[in-house]
């Protein structure tokens, strides 16, 4: 982690509330304290008949909730004979706990996603798990991927691994041979195949293949690209502009150091171009105004000099925010109960040997207030506090409210077992009878579940069986079908709640779970858990008389009041009333 020259004087006009800071010249705001923080920069792009380019831009949320085929990179074409040479930096979640939460390199025909007569070879992602689906598509032979690091399953630790620097190629440069590597120092993976790929345009003259990244979970920063792109200009490394503070504390305790208080602070910074980029405390310079040794209102100033790759820029940047010292919290009491105080679960054959099973604590309208030393009192923000979870137990549950080391209080909550209920679906089948119906082609009706209820839904599922996420697709949503999470057979999903979520991981052996899915007997239970999360359970009886099973408990943003779910497929047809 880098330092960067601490700010060691103040202007007297940030305490009195300057809408805007800049960057001060002759170092009145600031001792840069080295020569290179405003040197001259100097870019040099590449020899031109190299293409080298400056290829600089973000895509993927920068709060790690992009779902899968949701976040793109620009298109790239590497044209017979031609390399492309990619380098980005990525960024993994440090709290994923799925090996997929990476990028993925998408090979297809010179023609639009989307677009008529779009066609792909594969999909390669950077995690390697053979059992797994970490590389499909009709063109892709698995047998010639390798990696340094392999998962056996995508709940495997060592996902960090994949993270920071990555240069990716595809190398078409050798007759009757295609290649592709993703090394970022760490791991190395390569898929090297000793042909070339048919030609899926539709026009013989035009030998090009296309490539693009998506993400999931992740963010990447890129940073440079040999051979033309499509879909976006490009530029040289960008200067910041502007930048917003983020997790600013609107309370820090007395004799608590500024760098201590700050640790949690991000900036959203904004570049050059438009580009943005999040960048964390211990990228930023850090001052209070007036000092951080009485109590009282403050201003944090913070700078940043670094361009969008990361150099000396040619003119730091500032922000500020408010912030109050307070005196030490002696204790506190919950002055408000939470909105819910009564929480449900349900158990199938999916769950029944789950040990110490939880629900997550929902604080939603509780109001608590805090008591320093010097006796003054406050309400304290329910983002400040941490909160125990409550046991899957039938009975009076006792939550523990945390402000800090020996500051508690408590809740009580009621855990009851959900009413169960189930539903049937007006049509007989979902998707084609050939398997041929493509993602989100075709869906079941719209299920409604209550608070404390748990909707269940028998069918018989029908699978191509070429890849794991050939079956059925759980979604769940509002009535406006604004959704919540989408939840899949195979262990994999993506939402704005999905992330919460706790996964019972994949099968064992994906092949013959595949086989045995076409013909199997599937029942899935939904349970609108009352604390604004919501479990998926589903077992799954193969056509050789196989039981599996899949969950997902705790999908949270759930609007208890709002809960629906429906079922769609993907090359695979589903059948009601059997």
């Amino acid at each position: 982690m880098r330092h960067l020259n601490k700010l060691l004087c103040a202007c007297s006009f940030v305490a009195l509330g300057l809408p805007v800071l800049t960057g001060c010249e002759g170092g009145e705001l600031f001792d840069v304290n080295a020569p290179d923080w405003i040197s001259d920069k100097v870019q040099e792009i590449e020899d031109s008949e190299n293409n080298n380019q400056e290829d600089i831009y973000t895509f993927g949320s920068t709060d790690y909730s992009s779902a899968f085929w949701t976040e793109f990179s620009k298109y790239y074409v590497v044209p017979d004979g031609k390399i492309w040479t990619a380098e980005f930096e990525l960024h993994i979640d440090p709290n994923a706990t799925n090996t997929y939460k990476n990028f993925a390199l998408v090979m297809t025909n010179d023609v639009d996603r989307e677009g008529e007569g779009y066609k792909e070879y594969g999909v390669m992602r950077y995690d390697h798990q053979p059992s797994g689906n970490s590389e499909w598509g009709s063109y892709i032979n698995r047998s010639y991927v390798q990696s340094t690091l392999t998962f056996e399953t995508d709940t495997d630790e060592g996902i960090e691994k994949l993270g920071g620097k990555v240069t990716l190629t595809v190398d078409r440069t050798v007759e009757d041979f295609f290649a592709v590597t993703m090394t970022n120092g760490v791991v190395t993976k390569t898929y090297e195949q000793p042909y070339e790929w048919e030609n899926l345009n539709a026009e013989a003259s035009n030998t090009n293949i296309r490539c693009f990244l998506v993400v999931e979970g992740s963010y990447i920063d890129f940073l440079s690209s040999k051979i033309g792109t499509t879909g976006g200009n490009v530029s040289a490394d960008k200067n910041p502009k502007s930048m917003v503070l983020k997790n600013v504390p609107q309370y820090v305790d007395a004799g608590t150091s500024l760098e201590e208080a700050m640790a949690g602070v991000t900036a959203e910074v904004t570049f050059e171009d438009d580009a943005t980029k999040i960048v964390s405390a211990s990228e930023l310079s850090f001052t209070a105004i007036p000092d951080m040794d009485t109590p009282g209102a403050k201003t944090l100033v913070a700078a940043y000099n670094k361009t969008f790759k990361g150099e000396n820029c040619d003119t730091p940047i500032m922000a500020y925010a408010n912030f109050e010292v307070v005196e030490k919290i002696v204790s506190i009491e919950v002055t408000t109960q939470p909105t819910r105080t009564t929480y449900y679960y349900y158990t199938s054959s999916a769950t029944a040997s789950l040990n110490n099973r939880t629900l997550a604590f929902d604080p939603t309208g509780m109001v608590v207030k805090a008591t320093d030393s010097s006796g003054k009192t406050r309400v304290l923000d329910n983002s400040r506090l941490t909160f125990s979870t409550v046991p899957a137990k039938v009975g009076l549950q006792i939550v523990t409210i945390t402000a800090e080391a020996g500051i508690t209080a408590t809740v009580n909550v009621i855990v009851k077992e959900s009413q169960v209920l189930e539903v049937t679906n007006n049509k007989t089948t979902v998707g084609t009878m050939d398997n041929s119906t493509p993602f989100w082609g075709d869906f079941s009706d719209e299920f409604n579940v209550p608070v404390g209820e748990t909707r269940f839904i028998k069918f018989t599922n029908f699978t191509s069986r070429v890849e794991n996420y050939h079956n059925f697709v759980v979604v769940l949503r509002k009535s406006n079908l604004i959704e919540y999470a989408v939840v899949r057979a195979d262990n994999c999903g993506w939402g704005d709640g999905y992330a919460a979520c706790l996964t019972s991981g994949g099968q064992a052996d994906w092949v013959a779970w595949r086989d045995e899915m076409n013909g199997a007997k599937v029942t899935v239970y939904v349970t609108n858990c009352g604390n604004g999360t919501a479990d998926v359970q589903a077992v799954m009886v193969g056509n050789a008389g196989t039981t599996s099973t899949q969950y997902y408990l705790g999908i949270n943003t759930i609007d208890p009041n709002d809960l629906n779910f429906a079922l769609t497929v993907e090359n695979a047809h589903l059948i009601f009333g059997e």
